[in-house]
């Protein structure tokens, strides 16, 4: 056991970088310390890791702003800080005040651009409607923290789908050029072209984006017509790899399915200096056709850093001297003997743990006064609801899976289709944000776990469409959609034909002419994540997309389990079977 543990440890290491082996080198080159978030997701404070030994800090805004501290001391005038999108939709701080939190502690900590990701869409028009109606502006709440920020959210592949211009509210070209150490640096930013899929389509019905390495391409040539020495590309679109630790080698990476790896195979060698990427909440730390790239997991628990080293005289980077840190913990307090905050590598330690305050490259870590007042009116606005107790108990955690059949998803699907009497309930697992904790339940842990205010949308569908709606699903390459009242064969790899087989429990077949009442977030019957072209074959008169309900799936939840005094058992396994066809590619 110990042995099996001491291996636990090793893997997770094999893709950290230490705290305080983060060294740079120095010679006569300009070196320029490219800073990179991705994906925050409104998680501007810090989280709380329980273990029996002691808890541990980690992640925030506060503490980030003192390795940033760290930083531009060690590289006085050679930092550019930038985010590569999803800032907003996840906490109760964040979306109570649309983003508006976000933007203020980003203000505070000097970033210098951030990409405009896809649910930086998601909050519609200003207000408590999410879903864009007519008469409403869609982009109000985007449009608002724009106007808040200090620094610009980029994206140089958004039009507007009538026209092909682009947007006037969207200042600019979707570039910025900054100046640093004596180097004029050209940042950029992209919009995964998914984004009609990820966030509510009726918010981006009018604007369509454009391909990925074709914008980036044009826009690099553009930047360095501009006089821009460097160009970094701040992308909201990203990847997976498995190993990090030899940065040279893509064995490990989705290379034939990851957006920022499609878009890189579409660029000539040299045309960015660097990447940071987003969007998947994996960690890549690789180099690409010679160009360096990271992405740093998400929820604000991780940053990324790349070191370049510039001839102070050809102003041409020496790829030789090119470092990567990709997902350096962000800590308040770290295991004493592992010297991290990394939950996943204290999980795998399986021992004791220790809490020490953290340091960086051998400095304390000290959580900013200024950026924990400014969080502090937030904080006060959302503490009662978020430590609202709801009268019940989760006796074991129960856990997500974006690529297979969860306790948490089962759960959470068999809940929806009791409490609205369907025949079949279907949940994204993109809308699982978090594991449901062991503990009592809060109305803040429930939020964490479904953080979207998406309503309840029911579906009088024929068994043939029901068929023909799961085949998109699961052809979406949008992860294993969590169901209930459905058992379900599905290929080993993402594909559109991925959906092998349907039945109903017991080995039951789906009647293609029988009716059935089908439930899941409007999100997904507003089109999302792939539905929309079934969902257009489907009479209208037969969706009712949940408007007049009043609620929304998180708080309909809530008050089931409390009328039902719900146990929170994970429910059986077996309602998703995998086929070994092969391995992918």
């Amino acid at each position: 056991m110990k042995r099996l543990s001491l291996l636990l440890v090793l893997q997770v290491l094999a893709c950290r970088t230490p705290q305080d082996a983060v060294t740079p080198r120095s010679g006569d080159a300009i070196r320029l310390t490219i800073v990179g978030t991705n994906d925050v997701h409104g998680w501007v404070m810090p989280q709380l890791e329980h273990f029996p030994t002691g808890d541990i800090r980690h992640g925030g805004l506060a503490a980030l702003a003192s390795y940033l501290k760290v930083l531009r001391e060690d590289n006085p005038g050679g930092v550019v800080l930038v985010d590569a999108g999803d800032l907003f939709q996840g906490t109760l701080m964040s979306n109570i005040t649309e983003g508006q939190v976000v933007i203020e502690g980003f203000n505070l900590l000097h970033y210098d651009a951030a990409a405009i990701g896809n649910h930086e869409f998601d909050y519609g028009p200003v207000g408590p409607v999410s879903a864009s109606r007519p008469g409403m502006d869609p982009f109000g709440a985007l449009k608002a923290r724009i106007a808040q920020a200090k620094f610009p959210l980029l994206s140089t592949n958004i039009y507007e789908a009538d026209t092909g211009l682009r947007p006037s509210w969207l200042p600019g070209d979707g570039s910025v050029i900054v100046e640093r150490a004596g180097l004029k640096i050209g940042i950029m930013g992209l919009t995964t072209p998914q984004t009609p899929t990820t966030t509510l389509p009726i918010n981006v019905a009018t604007l369509k984006f454009g391909r990925l390495a074709p914008e980036a391409l044009t826009t690099a040539t553009a930047l360095r017509k501009r006089g821009a020495d460097l160009v970094v590309a701040v992308v909201h679109a990203g990847g997976k790899c498995g190993s990090c630790d030899q940065p040279h080698d893509l064995s490990t990476c989705d290379t034939g399915s990851g957006e920022i790896f499609e878009m890189m195979k579409g660029l000539p060698e040299g045309t960015l200096d660097a990447v940071v990427a987003g969007h998947t909440h994996q960690q890549i730390g690789h180099f690409v056709n010679g160009t360096p790239i990271i992405e740093s997991f998400a929820l604000g628990n991780y940053l990324g850093l790349i070191e370049l080293y510039v001839d102070p005289a050809t102003k041409k980077v020496r790829g030789d001297k090119t470092q990567i840190h990709s997902a350096v913990p962000v800590c308040e307090t770290m295991d004493e003997d592992l010297k991290s905050c990394d939950t996943r590598e204290l999980h795998a330690k399986q021992g004791l743990i220790k809490a020490v305050p953290a340091t960086f490259r051998g400095s304390p870590i000290v959580p900013d006064d200024a950026v924990i007042a400014a969080m502090a009116p937030a904080k006060d606005r959302v503490a009662q609801l978020q430590d609202k107790e709801l009268g019940l108990t989760v006796p074991s955690a129960l856990g997500r899976n974006y690529e297979n059949e969860s306790p948490l998803g089962s759960f959470l699907a068999d809940s929806l289709r009791a409490m609205t009497k369907a025949d079949v309930a279907l949940l994204n697992p993109g809308g699982l944000r978090a594991d449901l904790k062991r503990g009592s339940l809060r109305y803040g842990t429930v939020y964490e776990v479904i953080p979207f205010d998406n309503q309840i949308a029911s579906l009088d569908v024929t068994g043939e469409e029901l068929t023909r709606l799961l085949g998109a699903a699961y052809g979406s390459k949008k992860g294993v959609f969590q169901l209930s009242g459905l058992e379900v064969t599905i290929g080993k790899c993402p594909a559109p034909d991925r959906l092998k087989g349907v039945r109903l429990p017991g080995g039951k077949p789906v009647d293609p002419a029988a009716h059935y009442k089908l439930v899941m977030p409007d999100f997904l019957a507003r089109g999302g994540d792939g539905l929309g072209p079934v969902l257009a074959t489907i009479d209208p008169s037969r969706v009712d997309l949940g408007d007049a309900r009043g609620s929304n799936l998180r708080d309909e939840l809530v008050t089931f389990w409390q009328e039902q005094q719900e146990a929170f058992a994970p429910p059986p396994a077996g309602r998703v079977t995998v086929a070994n066809d092969g391995a992918c590619r």
